[in-house]
């Protein structure tokens, strides 16, 4: 071989080990550096011991020897009893000898049918470490959280971990249509390879389940929201089984989005009316065809008279007579029907945020118990900030299902780091009042406020085919923290952010204290430098990249950036207060009063709820105007430190990630740069005010900023 051919292989081997790591994502195993705790590890972990021969427990059994050679750099000897101590001990409850089952019966009564246990015990006089749950696939769970204690250096002595999940489906929302392009996504083309399905399975498939299960994500909606109505034809439904064959050992059931004028599409019939019998029947019959392919298939998500897409409007009948048609059709299968609240009109263009409440609200208590309402995190849509939705709290007789949004069509595409469960926890947080002070959004979502029976969380997927799987290294936060508060809403996004880069690049504390701090404070960048102050929707048209505020010539009023910023020589915001739209009156009274009063409406939704003088004085002092030109520059400034405190990390990890996450930051901030000039030279315009000498002054014209165009800007259906 000549010198040069080795050299190039050797750079392409060293290249894709490289690469390998933004594909691992969280699952990264790193060897232990730590000598003490490997020590430690090693002596405590000397054998496992698997019970059971499901192929579930052999994914688990493989997933545990994986961890372990990569990060103790040997394979524990595999043993069939406990005649030693220090062994690993994995099975469910049906295969555990009575003796274990007595010393965790307290755990047992614990947990629900997907909790797990994770304890240390003494058998005869001997240590074991007992990994158990009551089925197969909770035991799957158990083993991904033990490794999560060793890639994060914990302890491993006198385990006691009970944990279940606090709501039923945890599931992703794939905007991905059938030509492999994905709504809304920036990570390459969709993962589903429908031409080559059903007979080649991509390994790919394999490693998202496998991905989902070690978070707890128990669902996927394989497409669009905005749905095609192929996909329930026999030749996609044969391919959509091989897929449910592959997630099913993971624990993940398949969902579809359902096209309401499918009886019309595929059908062959004249009618897609709910109540019409030949309709019902046909849905009836389409539950039937699928289920007898999958008999684990969760159900149907459908947007409906919303956006274009067809519906029960379109034939005089309401939403709850679409979604029970539907429910019935799955319900002797116990399949769900998920329905979303997102729905805004042309005809009602007082007040787009009140829209879903005024058509969902009424209809409290008179959906089938197997449909779940979905409503978006806020009013509008996935704005890097909102306040919550008034629909939360608002229907107690009804299951609500949160809808949150990983793929950032608002925040900056994948090439912005936005650390999103920073915003999902604040969503959460947020108190509706409606059983007094405590009754907080998570409380509706995990059921407990009102007792409801099916639970949910939804989000919409980053996922896409490129090698990192969400176009950028941070990226793959958001997707596992948004399985983490999925399985337990009340967690904190810095326990999150502290589990996913200790798993994902290392443990050093002088890597993980600065960039922890960073991921936690990215969120609040990006709305300094989009949209401070409670400003919303002022991105640019159709392809949501960039800003856009001048946008005033769209067909229909909500579809402008001007409707909701109202900018004049008075003043800037939307009021929604009692004197504007009252959009507060749908909020609870004390969330209403809080809201509607300028003093006392929070400063960062401030123009969200009013509009307000530009010399209005803010709580520090300064005037409106110049108050959100400071916003902007901080938004700026933030980034400038994200870049900062990035570069001194380069000793701590791989240099691939470090000069991707490199790049992506320099876009990153020429983009902030870019939002702060055109949006202070648009809105100058009605201030009519100079800026404050803190803030850089734009080197382009206005008129250059509205002339941009993207016309292939990734993402735009």
């Amino acid at each position: 071989m000549t010198l040069s051919r080795f050299v190039f292989l050797f750079l392409l081997v060293s290249f894709s080990a490289l690469a390998q790591k933004d594909y691992k994502l969280w699952l990264q195993y790193n060897s232990v550096a730590n000598p003490s705790i490997a020590k430690d590890y090693k002596a405590n972990l000397k054998g496992i011991v698997v019970l059971g021969n499901s192929e579930t427990i052999k994914i688990a059994e493989k997933e545990l020897k994986t961890a372990f050679s990569e990060m103790l750099g040997n394979t524990p000897e595999i043993k069939f009893d406990l005649k030693e101590e220090n062994n690993l001990v994995v099975g469910s409850q049906s295969h555990l000898s009575s003796e274990i089952k007595s010393q965790l019966q307290t755990e047992f009564d614990k947990i629900n049918s997907e909790g797990y246990i994770i304890k240390s015990i003494s058998l005869q006089n001997k240590k074991q470490i007992i990994i158990t749950g009551k089925n197969d696939v909770a035991v799957l769970y158990g083993v991904f959280n033990f490794l999560r204690i060793l890639q994060t250096n914990q302890s491993v002595e006198n385990l006691t971990i009970a944990d279940s999940p606090k709501t039923n489906i945890r599931i992703l929302n794939h905007w991905d249509n059938l030509d492999r392009t994905v709504e809304r996504g920036y990570a390459g083309f969709s993962l589903w390879n429908w031409q080559k399905l059903p007979d080649f399975i991509d390994q790919r498939y394999v490693d998202y389940a496998r991905a989902n299960a070690s978070i707890g994500i128990n669902g996927t909606v394989l497409t669009n929201v905005n749905a095609n109505a192929l996909i329930l034809t026999p030749q996609y439904l044969e391919k959509v089984e091989a897929l449910a064959n592959v997630f099913r050992p993971y624990g993940i059931k398949v969902y579809l989005t359902a096209r309401f004028s499918a009886p019309i599409e595929i059908g062959n019939l004249k009618t897609a009316d709910p109540k019409d019998s030949e309709v019902i029947n046909w849905w009836k019959n389409k539950a039937a065809e699928i289920y007898k392919r999958i008999p684990d298939f969760g159900g149907f998500l459908v947007k409906a008279n919303s956006e274009g897409q067809p519906g029960p409007q379109n034939y005089g009948r309401n939403h709850v007579d679409g979604a029970n048609m539907l429910a019935d059709a799955v319900a002797p299968f116990k399949g769900i029907v998920m329905w979303r609240a997102f729905v805004y009109s042309e005809h009602d263009a007082n007040d787009r945020a009140k829209q879903a409440y005024a058509e969902f609200q009424p209809y409290d208590g008179k959906f089938k118990e197997n449909v779940i309402v979905q409503v978006k995190n806020g009013a509008i849509d996935f704005q890097p900030r909102e306040p919550f939705h008034p629909l939360f709290g608002a229907m107690p007789k009804t299951p609500l299902m949160m809808e949150f949004q990983m793929t950032q069509e608002y925040l900056g595409f994948s090439t912005h780091l936005v650390f999103l469960p920073k915003l999902f926890q604040e969503v959460l947080e947020a108190d509706t009042y409606q059983k007094g002070k405590g009754s907080t959004v998570a409380k509706v979502v995990d059921g407990t406020l009102f007792q409801n029976k099916i639970t949910g969380i939804a989000g919409v997927a980053n996922i896409g085919n490129d090698l990192n799987w969400t176009g950028h290294p941070f990226a793959q936060a958001n997707w596992y923290g948004f399985g983490r508060l999925a399985w337990n809403p009340y967690l904190d996004s810095e326990i999150i952010a502290d589990e996913w880069l200790r798993s994902t690049f290392s443990n050093d504390e002088n890597f993980i204290k600065p960039i922890k701090r960073m991921m936690i404070e990215s969120r609040e960048a990006v709305v300094n430098y989009m949209t401070p102050l409670g400003l919303h929707h002022i991105m640019d048209t159709g392809h949501h990249y960039g800003p856009g505020p001048w946008v005033s010539n769209l067909s229909r009023p909500e579809w402008n950036p001007t409707y909701y910023h109202k900018a004049d020589k008075n003043g800037i915001g939307f009021d929604r207060s009692k004197s504007g739209t009252n959009a507060v009156s749908q909020y609870a009274p004390e969330v209403a009063k809080l809201f509607d009063n300028l003093e006392t409406c929070p400063e960062n939704e401030l123009l969200w709820f009013h509009h307000v003088s530009w010399d209005y004085k803010l709580k520090n002092g300064q005037t409106l105007w110049n108050g959100m030109a400071l916003k902007y520059q901080e938004g700026v400034n933030q980034v400038e430190e994200m870049q900062n405190v990035w570069k001194k990390t380069e000793k701590y990890i791989d240099s691939e990630r470090f000069h991707e996450v490199a790049m992506l930051l320099e876009i990153q901030h020429k983009e902030a740069k870019w939002w702060r000039d055109a949006c202070l030279l648009y809105f100058q315009q009605f201030s009519g005010k100079e800026l404050p000498k803190e803030v850089q002054k734009p080197t382009q014209t206005l008129e250059y900023f509205k002339s941009l165009k993207f016309p292939f800007a990734p993402g735009n259906g």
